[in-house]
C-alpha cells in the first residue's frame, strides 16, 4: 500500500465520504507543486507531506488540517501565492498552511519584533518564525498540530543533515516542539520528539543507556509481569474490570531519571520506577474504588500521590497517580484512569478536536484553551524574536504552580515563580510599586518561591517607586519568568542614557574591584558585540546585561592558538588546564603570590627548578622581572579545574555568622580550605580560602555572600 492509500485508507475510516474529495485534490496538488524535487534523504519531497498528513491522521484531524499539512510546503519551496490557495482549497486552508510557512528575509525586515532583529541569520530568522506560529496558536491550534507532525517527520529522516544542522534542529525539537507537545497534552508526540532529539545530541549516553536497559531488560520484564498478574487478580477479586499493563518509560524519560538518582548513587538495576502500571477501568468511581485496592495490597509511599481527575491538568489531562512499595520492597507507580481519560491522555487537545466535521464546538475544550491564549497575550509585550522565544520557553515550558490572589481568583506560574512574578503577572504597576509580599498571610522576601496552593498578597507603594536593578540579578532569584524580566528591562531603558551608563560604569568598577582582576571596559565591550565602551556601560546600567552575563562571556570564550606549537602541560595538581606556547612536556604550578584563577590575564615565568610558574599579568614579581627573557607565553586550556581564592569578607558581628557565611558556600557546592575569622569591636573580617573553578563561579558567590545578614562588603584578597 502506498503512502497516500495509506492516508485515505485511515481517514475514511472517521471523516465522511464528502470531504475525501478534498483531501485528494489537496495530495495531487502538492504532487504537482513538488514534481522533481527531492530531499537530503533521497526520498521524493511529496513524501515528507505526506508522512506528515499520515501522523495527523492517526490523531483523527479533520479534512481541512489533513489537506494543510499536505500543502504545507508549498509556499516556501513552490513559491505558490497564498491568493492561489485562498481560492482553489479555502481561506482556512491557506492561513493554516501561512502559519507554518517560514517568514522570508522581507517579511523579517518588516517584523514588528524591533529594528535589530537580525533577518541573515538562522537564530533570528528560525526564531521570529517560531514567534509567528505561536502567536498564530492562539487562533487555530491546527497550526501547532501540522507543525508537531511536520517536526516529527523531519526527526526521523534527521541523519541526512550535517551534524551542525542535526544537533541545532534537534535542540530546538527538546527546547520547543517536545514541551509545546506535552503543554498540548500529546504524549504519543511529546515522547518520540524527546528519545529522537536525544539520540543526535547524546548518541554516546544514548548507546550506553541502550546497553545497560537491554541487560537487565528480562529480568525487569519478568518482575513487571509478576506484578501485573498480582493487581489484575486483586482488582478481579474486588469485582472492579480493569485492564492492568505495563508501560515503561522512554530513553529521555530514564536519562533525566537517571540524573536524578544519581545523588543517591543508585545503579540502573536497582531503580525499578523506570516503568510504571496502568490501570484502564470503564467509570469515574471504579478509578478510586481501584486506588483503594491497590493501597490495600501494597503500602503507599508518602508524598507521592496525585487526584489529576478532581484536579485536571491544563492540558486536560486526568488521572490518578500514586506510587506504592511493591513486591522485593520496589518502588512502582501506578496511574489509574478511565479508558476516555486515556485516549485523551494519549492524543491531548488533537482528542477534544473542535473542528470535527458536523459536530457542535466544545465548550469544555474552548474554556481549556483560555491558558494559552491569556499568557500569549503577556508575551505579545516582549519585544524582539529571539527573546520572545526565550521567554515562552521559561513562562509556558517549565512546571507550573497555581497560586490564588486574596480574592480567590486562581493565577498558574512557572515553577520557582516569586511574589515579584505574581505582581506582574496581575499588572505591570503593580509590579513596579511592589515593595513587599504576604504568602498565606505571612511577610516573605520578594525571592520567596511561591508553591501550589498559596495565596498571594501584594503589598505596593503609593507612589511609582520603579524596579530595583537587583531584580535583574538573576544570582538573587527575584524574578524568574521572562516576562517579569523584559518588564523590569523596559522601565531601565526609559531612563535618561546619561544615567544608565554612569551607573554601569559604578558597576563595572565595582565588580572589577570585588574579583581584584583586571578588565578592560572595551575589551569587554568588544567580546559583547557593543560598538563603543558608552553602548556596553549603558547596557549594563539598564539591565539589558548583568556582571553575570559579562564575566560568563569573558570565562567562556575558548582560547584560540594563534600557532600549532602550542600545546597543554600537565602541573602538579589535577591539571592545571594551562597552554605554554612554544614549550613541550614542562610542568606547570600557580603563584601563591598572586593566585592566578581561569579568566584572568596570565603570564609565566620559567624557573630554575620548578618549571614555568603561571602569574596574573599584573603581579608585582611579573611587572618588575628583570629578567625577560624568563618570561613566557602563556593561556587558559579547556581543562576545568579548581583554584585557590582567598575572599575578605568585612560584617558586623553577630552570632551565628560564621554559621551562615559557612553554610552558603557549601549550598554554592565550593570547597573551603580554610578560614580565619578576626574580631575588631563590633566588626569581624572573615578571610576564607575557597576552591572555584573561574571568575563567573566567583561572581555568584559574592552576590550570595553580599546577600547575608550583617555583610556589608565581599571582596577578593590580593595575596
Amino acid at each position: 500500500m502506498t503512502l497516500v492509500e495509506d492516508l485515505m485508507v485511515k481517514a475514511s475510516e472517521y471523516l465522511p465520504q464528502d470531504k475525501m474529495s478534498s483531501i485528494k485534490e489537496a495530495y495531487l496538488f502538492a504532487e504537482a507543486a513538488h514534481e522533481g524535487q527531492v530531499r537530503k534523504s533521497g526520498e521524493p519531497f511529496i513524501e515528507h507531506p505526506l508522512n506528515t498528513a499520515l501522523y495527523l491522521a492517526d490523531l483523527k484531524l479533520d479534512s481541512t488540517a489533513l489537506s494543510a499539512a499536505l500543502l504545507h510546503d508549498v509556499m516556501e519551496d513552490c513559491d505558490v501565492p497564498f491568493d492561489e490557495l485562498s481560492e482553489r482549497f479555502g481561506n482556512d486552508v491557506a492561513r493554516l498552511v501561512d502559519g507554518v510557512t517560514k517568514l522570508t528575509k522581507t517579511e523579517l525586515q518588516m517584523d514588528g519584533t524591533g529594528p535589530k532583529l537580525s533577518a541573515n541569520t538562522d537564530s533570528g530568522a528560525q526564531a521570529a518564525t517560531i514567534r509567528k506560529m505561536l502567536m498564530t496558536m492562539a487562533e487555530d491550534i491546527r497550526v501547532v498540530l501540522i507543525k508537531l507532525a511536520d517536526r516529527l517527520h523531519n526527526m526521523r529522516t534527521l541523519k541526512a543533515l550535517p551534524a551542525d544542522r542535526r544537533i541545532a534542529i534537534a535542540q530546538e525539537t527538546l527546547d520547543i516542539y517536545a514541551p509545546l507537545a506535552h503543554r498540548l497534552g500529546i504524549w504519543e508526540i511529546k515522547w518520540l520528539l524527546e528519545d529522537l532529539a536525544f539520540q543526535h545530541l547524546n548518541p554516546q549516553k544514548y548507546r550506553e543507556l541502550s546497553r545497560l536497559l537491554s541487560t537487565k531488560r528480562g529480568e525487569r520484564e519478568e518482575y513487571v509481569k509478576r506484578v501485573i498478574e498480582l493487581l489484575q487478580s486483586e482488582l478481579d477479586a474486588a469485582g472492579i474490570v480493569a485492564e492492568v499493563t505495563g508501560r515503561p518509560k522512554h530513553f529521555y524519560s530514564i536519562y533525566k531519571k537517571m540524573q536524578a538518582y544519581q545523588s543517591q548513587n543508585k545503579e540502573v538495576g536497582e531503580i525499578y520506577d523506570l516503568f510504571a502500571l496502568r490501570v484502564l477501568v470503564t467509570e469515574v468511581k471504579d478509578c478510586y474504588a481501584a486506588l483503594g485496592t491497590v493501597h490495600n495490597r501494597w503500602r503507599p509511599l508518602p508524598g507521592q500521590f496525585d487526584d489529576y481527575i478532581a484536579n485536571p491538568k491544563d492540558n486536560l489531562y486526568q488521572s490518578l497517580h500514586t506510587a506504592i512499595l511493591c513486591e522485593d520492597a520496589s518502588p512502582v507507580e501506578v496511574q489509574i484512569r478511565t479508558h476516555e481519560m486515556h485516549r485523551l491522555a494519549e492524543y491531548g487537545v488533537a482528542a477534544h478536536w473542535l473542528y470535527k466535521e458536523g459536530q457542535p464546538e466544545d465548550q469544555r475544550f474552548e474554556e481549556k484553551m483560555t491558558w494559552l491564549r491569556q499568557i500569549l497575550e503577556w508575551q505579545r509585550d516582549v519585544s524582539g524574536a529571539e527573546e520572545f522565544v526565550e521567554s515562552f520557553k521559561t513562562d509556558i515550558f517549565q512546571n507550573q504552580v497555581f497560586v490564588y490572589t486574596p480574592k480567590g481568583e486562581l493565577k498558574e506560574l512557572p515553577a520557582g515563580a516569586t511574589p515579584l512574578d505574581f505582581a506582574f503577572r496581575i499588572h505591570t504597576d503593580i509590579g513596579y510599586r511592589c515593595i513587599g509580599g504576604k504568602v498565606n498571610g505571612r511577610l516573605v522576601p520578594l525571592n520567596h518561591r511561591l508553591q501550589n496552593g498559596d495565596t498571594v498578597e501584594i503589598m505596593t507603594s503609593k507612589t511609582v517607586r520603579g524596579p530595583s536593578l537587583d531584580w535583574l540579578n538573576a544570582n538573587l532569584g527575584y524574578v524568574r519568568t521572562a516576562s517579569a524580566r523584559a518588564k523590569v528591562r523596559q522601565w531601565f531603558n526609559k531612563q535618561a542614557r546619561r544615567v544608565n551608563i554612569q551607573r554601569g560604569h559604578d558597576i563595572f568598577v565595582k565588580q572589577l574591584r570585588r574579583l581584584n582582576t583586571d578588565l578592560d571596559d572595551l575589551d569587554v565591550a568588544k567580546s559583547m558585540n557593543m560598538d563603543s565602551t558608552d553602548e556596553f556601560l549603558a547596557a549594563l546600567g539598564s539591565g539589558v546585561i548583568t556582571t553575570t552575563q559579562v564575566v560568563n562571556k569573558l570565562a567562556s570564550q575558548e582560547v584560540k592558538p594563534q600557532e600549532e606549537r602550542l600545546v597543554a602541560l600537565p602541573s602538579t595538581g589535577p591539571g592545571s588546564g594551562v597552554t605554554v606556547l612554544g614549550v613541550g612536556d614542562l610542568l606547570t604550578r600557580m603563584a601563591q603570590c598572586c593566585n592566578p584563577i581561569r579568566g584572568d590575564k596570565i603570564a609565566g615565568y620559567i624557573t630554575r627548578s620548578r618549571g614555568v610558574t603561571v602569574h596574573r599579568s599584573t603581579c608585582p614579581n611579573v611587572v618588575n622581572e628583570k629578567e625577560a627573557e624568563r618570561l613566557i607565553d602563556v593561556g587558559w586550556g579547556q581543562t576545568q579545574t579548581l583554584y585557590p581564592v582567598r575572599i575578605r569578607i568585612e560584617a558586623w558581628d553577630r552570632v551565628g555568622l560564621l554559621r551562615d557565611i559557612t553554610s552558603l558556600v557549601s549550598d554554592e557546592r565550593v570547597n573551603i580550605a580554610s578560614c580565619i575569622s578576626e574580631e575588631f569591636e563590633d566588626n569581624s573580617v572573615i578571610s576564607l580560602t575557597v576552591y572555584t573553578d573561574g571568575i563567573n563561579q566567583l561572581g555568584r558567590l559574592f552576590s550570595k555572600l553580599e546577600g547575608v545578614e550583617g555583610v556589608a562588603h565581599v571582596s577578593r584578597a590580593t595575596s
